[in-house]
């Protein structure tokens, strides 16, 4: 764990256990934009969100992630007065 939070890059980890606890506990202290239990750091589905931290990039990839980082929501209320 501290190898790789030592790195100036955290797009996403893999770790290999049996162990769930193991695995808890490297998704808390890893500095990742994802963890993957038991598979390659590779893996990604397109629902997943999937990004970095450190110099590993900015936001999240994915379509509904990525909407919302190109986006910024905004809202008009508009009051009727009584007497009209």
């Amino acid at each position: 764990i501290d190898m790789v939070n030592d790195s100036m890059y955290g797009l996403q980890a893999g770790i290999f256990t049996n162990d769930i606890n193991a695995a808890r506990r490297a998704f808390e202290e890893i500095e990742v934009g994802g963890v993957v239990v038991n598979d390659v750091p590779t893996f990604r589905a397109d629902i997943m969100p999937y990004g970095g931290v450190k110099g590993s990039g900015l936001g999240r990839e994915g379509p509904r992630y990525a909407l919302e980082h190109m986006t910024y929501i905004k809202v008009c209320v508009v009051h009727k007065p009584d007497n009209e």
